[in-house]
C-alpha cells in the first residue's frame, strides 16, 4: 500500500488503502457496500478520497476486509496529516473565544455521577479516534490532567505529549456535565465548562503555530461551546448562548465535523424561534438539512425545525408535511445514526420526536385557533412526557407547561390550570429560556381567552403571588389583571 505517500487531499491516502484491501479481499464495491451496510457510491466516494468516514464505518471495514486495524490507524493519522491544515479558514479569530469571565457561584458536584470508562459517552465520540472504543483516564487522575489545561500559563508542550489522554479526560468531563446537567436542576458546571474550553482553544492555536491541524482540540472545543451555549440558555443568558453556539460552528467547520454542525445549528435554531419569527428559523432549519442530506438523523432534525417554522407562519400544510417527513426519516434511523445521534434514536428518540410534534402542532393551533389540531399536540406532548426519565427534570417541566397550553388551545383551561398551578412556583423561578418560552405562552393563551373561568381565577391567584418573582414577559400583566379581578 501507498499510505505513506504524501496526497493532495487528507482522505486520499485512506481512499487508496481502502481500495487496496478491497482488492485483496476480492471484493467489488457493491459486495463491500452490502456487508458494512452502505451504498457503493459512498464507498467510491471514499476510496476516491472525497470525504472523510463515518464514525463507525472504519472499525467496520477493518473487521470486513481483515486489515487488523490498518484503517483505523490510518484514518486516525489523516485527521493529523500536515495537508489537513488546509482545511483551516484563513481568518482572523478563529482561536478567540467570547468576552468575559466565568460566571461565578453554583457549586459542581461530580461525585454522584458516573464516570464514562469508555467512549462514546452521552453521544460524544472520542475527538481523534471517533467511535473506536477508546478508554478514559481514571477518574483519580482526570482532574490533574484538566487542572493543567485549566491553569494560567498552561504547558502546552507538555499538553500535547499527553494529548489523547488530555482529549480523553475532557470528553469524560463533559459526558458528565452532559449528565448532571440531565438529572440535576440545581447542578451548574458553567464555570468549569468555560474555563476548560477556552484552555482548550489556546492550546489549539499553540499547536496550530507548529504547522499541525489542531483537529482534536477544534472537535472537542466545538463540542464544550455547545454545552457552554446550552448553560448560559438555562441561566437566561442568549446572547452569550448564541455567541457560543456561533464559535462552536466556526470550529466545527474548521475540521469539517458534520455532526457538531448539524446540532449546532439545531441549537442556533431553538434560540431563534423564541422570537416567534419564522423566516429566521426556517432559514436555519433548512440549513441543518443542507449539512449532510444522506445522514437521516440529521434530516429528522431538519424536518422537525421546519415544522416549527411553517407552524409560525400559520402553514398548516407544510407544516404537517415536514412532520411527516421527520417521521419517515425516524423510522428509518439505523446503525450508523445511533453512533452519530444516541439521543435522537430508541426510547429517548421517541421522547425527543414527540416533544417536537407536539410543539409544531401546539405552535400551528395557538396561531390558527384550531381545535382538532390542539388535540393533537396534547396527544403527542402526553406521550413524549410520559416516556421521561424522572431524573429529567427540566424536561418534565417544559413538557408540562407545553400540555397545559395544548389544554389551553384545544378549549379546555381547566386541565390547562390543573397541570400548570403544581408547577408554577417553579416555572416562575426559573431563568431557563425555553421554560419561559413555555410559560409565556401558557400566560397568554389563558389571560386572553379564559379570563372568567373560576380555575383560571384562581390560578391568577397563585400568579400574583409570583409575579413580583417572575423575569417571564406576561407575568407581570397577568399578575395586575389578577388583582384586579379579585378586588372588583
Amino acid at each position: 500500500m501507498s499510505s505513506s505517500v504524501p496526497s493532495g487531499a487528507p482522505w486520499e491516502d485512506f481512499g487508496r488503502a481502502l481500495k487496496s484491501w478491497r482488492r485483496r479481499s476480492g471484493l467489488t464495491q457493491r459486495q463491500l457496500g452490502q456487508i458494512v451496510g452502505y451504498h457503493h457510491s459512498q464507498i467510491s466516494r471514499l476510496e476516491a478520497g472525497l470525504r472523510e468516514p463515518p464514525p463507525g464505518l472504519v472499525h467496520r471495514l477493518d473487521t470486513a476486509l481483515g486489515a487488523g486495524g490498518a484503517l483505523a490507524t490510518l484514518a486516525a493519522a489523516s485527521h493529523d496529516s500536515p495537508h489537513d491544515r488546509r482545511r483551516l479558514p484563513a481568518e482572523t479569530g478563529l482561536f478567540t473565544t467570547p468576552p468575559g469571565a466565568e460566571p461565578g457561584g453554583g457549586a459542581a458536584e461530580w461525585d454522584g455521577l458516573p464516570w464514562p470508562a469508555v467512549l462514546p459517552a452521552e453521544g460524544l465520540v472520542c475527538p481523534l479516534h471517533g467511535s473506536a472504543g477508546c478508554v478514559t483516564p481514571d477518574r483519580a487522575a482526570a482532574p490533574e490532567l484538566l487542572a493543567r489545561l485549566a491553569a494560567d500559563e498552561p504547558r502546552f508542550d507538555e499538553l500535547t505529549a499527553m494529548e489523547p489522554e488530555v482529549l480523553h479526560a475532557l470528553t469524560g468531563f463533559l459526558a458528565c456535565v452532559i449528565r448532571g446537567a440531565l438529572q440535576l436542576t440545581s447542578l451548574d458546571g458553567t464555570a468549569t465548562t468555560e474555563r476548560l474550553l477556552r484552555g482548550v482553544v489556546r492550546w489549539a492555536d499553540a499547536v496550530n503555530t507548529t504547522g499541525r491541524t489542531p483537529h482534536g482540540q477544534l472537535r472537542i472545543a466545538a463540542q464544550y461551546a455547545q454545552v457552554a451555549g446550552r448553560l448560559r440558555m438555562r441561566r437566561g443568558q442568549s446572547s452569550i448562548g448564541m455567541a457560543w453556539f456561533g464559535h462552536g460552528l466556526r470550529w466545527a467547520d474548521a475540521v469539517h465535523d458534520i455532526p457538531a454542525r448539524a446540532t449546532l445549528l439545531s441549537d442556533i435554531c431553538a434560540l431563534v424561534r423564541l422570537d416567534d419569527d419564522p423566516g429566521p428559523t426556517l432559514g436555519y432549519a433548512e440549513a441543518i438539512g443542507a449539512v449532510d442530506s444522506r445522514r437521516r438523523w440529521i434530516s429528522t432534525l431538519s424536518h422537525l425545525y421546519q415544522a416549527r417554522g411553517y407552524a409560525l407562519r400559520q402553514d398548516a400544510a407544510e407544516c404537517r408535511r415536514h412532520i411527516a417527513a421527520a417521521r419517515r426519516a425516524f423510522d428509518r434511523l439505523g446503525r450508523d445514526d445511533d453512533l452519530e445521534a444516541p439521543w435522537l434514536t430508541g426510547a429517548e428518540g421517541e421522547m425527543r420526536l414527540d416533544s417536537a410534534i407536539g410543539g409544531a402542532l401546539r405552535d400551528l393551533a395557538a396561531a390558527t385557533g384550531d381545535r382538532t389540531t390542539a388535540r393533537r399536540a396534547v396527544e403527542a406532548v402526553a406521550r413524549s412526557r410520559a416516556r421521561l426519565s424522572p431524573l429529567m427534570r427540566d424536561t418534565h417541566l417544559l413538557l408540562t407547561l407545553r400540555l397545559a397550553d395544548g389544554w389551553a388551545c384545544a378549549g379546555d383551561p381547566e386541565a390547562a390550570v390543573a397541570l400548570a398551578a403544581p408547577v408554577l412556583d417553579v416555572a416562575a423561578g426559573t431563568d431557563e429560556l425555553l421554560v419561559r418560552a413555555e410559560l409565556d405562552g401558557l400566560h397568554t393563551r389563558l389571560s386572553r381567552d379564559w379570563t372568567g373561568v373560576p380555575e383560571v381565577i384562581g390560578y391568577r391567584d397563585q400568579l400574583a403571588d409570583l409575579g413580583v418573582r417572575s423575569a417571564v414577559r406576561g407575568l407581570p400583566e397577568f399578575a395586575s389583571r389578577a388583582r384586579h379581578v379579585r378586588t372588583r
